[in-house]
């Protein structure tokens, strides 16, 4: 069949999906390309990202730096960064319009702050180059023929037919892409929730809900993994980059604890608990007049020094000179080895992120063309790949997408 007549299926309206239909008009303008999607809406992750701004991808440009922000799929992503990583997708998007900003944690976001800038990029490009949309159009099964070609069958029953299939349905619940590729052979890691804020129902933070604190660390001793950066406390119990982070390279470990485990939190981030109390020790002796309320030589925010020194049977009153070395050893505790009981979990927002997916070992990554069966190609989170907060899984979508897409219609 002569390549400006391929027809070429894309399995999933996401990110993954919807750059992987463009990036393949883009090389083969005559390729008949069609995504379909089981829901009413394209691009709907793309639409709440970043609180409605779209964190488009991260200001990190060394594929090899770029690789350490996944805690699966760090290994196989390596090769592909270096065909298509955040500077390529940044000068796409200009190309068409669209300046992106970089904030000062490396999240990059359209100036416009509003993500419904990059979806109507999107729409514009797949509208050009004449791709095919079909939302509420649900694939449910796919058949591989003895010639490579393929026939799918959606949910109301009609039946279509394809030369190449790119599946990208994500790897949330809702993902019927985990099925379709196990159906056609492929092994399917366990799936299990990444990027999510811990549950905690703790006196020491009841009333605190809104405040963050800019650098602490964050550890599990059961699951042996440890996160620095700001920490948020919220109506639930805390959230913020360190906690999304920990949550990330722990989802699976995590999963296995139901979700109940001890987390320790350090408030100063580098501080140590001997050193905490010499901090606190110099200050009795340097301002023993000021009073303990006014004064935190810990850089801790006012709130949280004030619940701490609450916590320590310190009066906020009181002159540092009357502060006997017991509530000291019991503020630095405090401050640096809070211990608290999680107990459940919540979403990132409305953000879904998984863990577990098609198996990496059995997807060659140079071209994202299944092993197992020939013109099958893979995009986006229906992998077992998953990235931080920050963009990071966004990048992993236009990477998987763009390789896919450009394999499949050539």
């Amino acid at each position: 069949m002569a390549s400006d007549s391929i027809r070429i299926a894309v399995i999933g309206g996401g990110a993954a999906g919807f750059f992987a239909a463009i990036s393949a008009a883009e090389v083969n303008p005559d390729a008949r390309i069609t995504v379909f999607e089981k829901s009413g809406r394209f691009l709907s992750k793309v639409k709440i990202s970043g609180g409605g701004r779209c964190n488009v991808t991260h200001a990190c440009f060394d594929p090899r730096e770029l690789v350490t922000r996944y805690p699966r799929g760090s290994k196989e992503l390596l090769g592909p960064f270096y065909q298509w990583q955040p500077s390529d997708m940044v000068a796409w998007l200009e190309h068409r319009g669209v300046t992106l900003k970089t904030e000062s944690d490396g999240r990059m976001f359209p100036i416009t702050d509003s993500s419904q800038t990059i979806i109507d990029c999107l729409e514009v490009a797949a509208l050009e180059h004449r791709v095919s949309l079909r939302s509420r159009v649900g694939v449910e099964r796919i058949q591989c023929s003895d010639t490579d070609t393929f026939t799918l069958e959606t949910v109301d029953g009609e039946t279509l037919h394809a030369d190449r299939v790119v599946i990208a349905t994500g790897g949330g619940k809702q993902g019927s892409g985990h099925s379709l590729a196990q159906s056609l052979g492929h092994t399917i890691t366990p799936t299990a929730p990444s990027l999510f804020t811990f549950h905690i129902d703790d006196e020491r933070i009841n009333g605190l809900q809104g405040l963050s604190v800019p650098n602490a660390h964050v550890s599990s001793p059961e699951a042996n993994l440890s996160q620095t950066g700001p920490v948020l406390i919220t109506h639930w119990g805390l959230s913020g980059p360190a906690i999304l982070k920990l949550s990330a390279w722990g989802a699976r470990a995590f999963a296995q604890l139901d979700y109940t485990f001890e987390l320790v939190v350090n408030w100063t981030g580098a501080l140590r608990r001997e050193q905490a109390i010499e901090q606190l020790a110099r200050s009795k002796r340097q301002h023993g007049a000021k009073q303990v309320g006014s004064h935190s030589p810990l850089g801790l925010p006012k709130r949280l020094w004030e619940r701490f020194l609450q916590l320590s049977e310190i009066p906020a009153r009181t002159q540092y000179s009357q502060v006997s070395n017991a509530q000291l050893d019991r503020l630095a505790n405090q401050a640096t080895e809070s211990r608290f009981q999680v107990a459940g979990k919540s979403m990132n927002k409305e953000e879904f992120v998984t863990c577990g997916g098609v198996a990496l070992d059995e997807v060659d990554f140079k071209r994202m063309e299944s092993k197992r069966v020939p013109n099958l190609f893979f995009a986006g989170e229906t992998l077992d790949i998953d990235g931080v907060t920050g963009g990071f899984n966004f990048q992993a979508a236009w990477t998987t997408g763009h390789i896919a897409g450009t394999s499949a219609a050539i």
